[in-house]
Formats: C-alpha cells, structure tokens, sequence
C-alpha cells in the first residue's frame, strides 16, 4: 500500500493557503471549493504554482480538520479573500507514498505510524499530503499517488 518510508530534511517552502476547521464529515465539501479559491488568486495575482497542491493538517483530531489547502508558488501571494501567504518550514520528515484512491489514506497513514513507531522515533502534532497524481489523471486509482509526510520532534 505504501512505499517503504525514508527520512529527509524538507526546505522552507512558499505556498498559497486557504485555512479551513470543519467537522470531519465535511472534508470533501470544502476542499474542491478551497482549491479552486486559491487557483483563482494565483491566476488573479499571475503567479504559477510550483509543484503539486497539498494539504497541512495542524492538528489531529478524530471529529475536527484543522488544515490549510496549499499550492506551493515560488513567490509571496498577495492576500485575497480566504487566500494568504504562508511557509511550510524545513522540517526532518518521515516521508512515503501512497498508490491509490484517496479513501485508502487512513489506512496508509496507519501503516506509516507503525512503521515510526517500530523504529522508535518521536513525531510532531502536524503531518501534511501532497497530492501529487489524483484524479485529473485518470480515472484509475491504481495510478494515483499521495506523498505522506510526517515531522518528527525536536
């Protein structure tokens, strides 16, 4: 399901960001809508997006998302409505991927926090997903690919 997973040390990384708290029933209700809010102020402001968009969850809850809908750009945006700049900060990560339709990602996320927690590291509250090959690229799951990454502590 995952790729084996590695340690690396992130850079800082500029993204354009919609901040959204919702119930978790709500998820695929707002993120479609967030999105499109930020490419629309990137469009806007003619700044292009430098890699695939993702999401920085701040915390875990199991009723409440508390993230930001990013899409990583190689300069500042301007605030606009819901959009604002923001930084995802270097960080050292346990990163893996994951092949397959976004209803697996719990699943994936579970057998990336055994596999930490078996080789014994200490983890940060936050964890982000880049979406990196979804459904805009074909209707098969099969292809699609989610980059997990977890911060460890300290």
């Amino acid at each position: 399901m995952i790729e084996t997973p590695t340690i690396v040390t992130t850079r800082d990384q500029l993204v354009a960001k919609v901040h959204v708290t919702v119930p978790r029933s709500e998820i695929q209700k707002v993120m479609g809508p967030g999105l499109t809010e930020v490419h629309a102020a990137l469009a806007a402001q003619k700044i292009p997006p430098t890699g695939p968009w993702l999401t920085h969850h701040l915390r875990m809850d199991p009723n409440v998302f508390d993230f930001e809908i990013c899409v990583p750009v190689g300069k500042a945006v301007k605030p606009s409505g819901r959009v604002e700049p923001g930084t995802l900060p270097a960080r050292r990560v346990v990163r893996t991927v994951y092949h397959g339709g976004y209803e697996g990602l719990g699943d994936a996320w579970g057998e990336l926090m055994s596999w930490i927690g078996n080789e014994g590291h200490a983890v940060a509250d936050d964890l982000w997903e880049v979406y990196a090959a979804g459904p805009e690229t074909g209707p098969d799951p099969s292809g699609w690919r989610t980059e997990l990454n977890k911060p460890l502590a300290g």
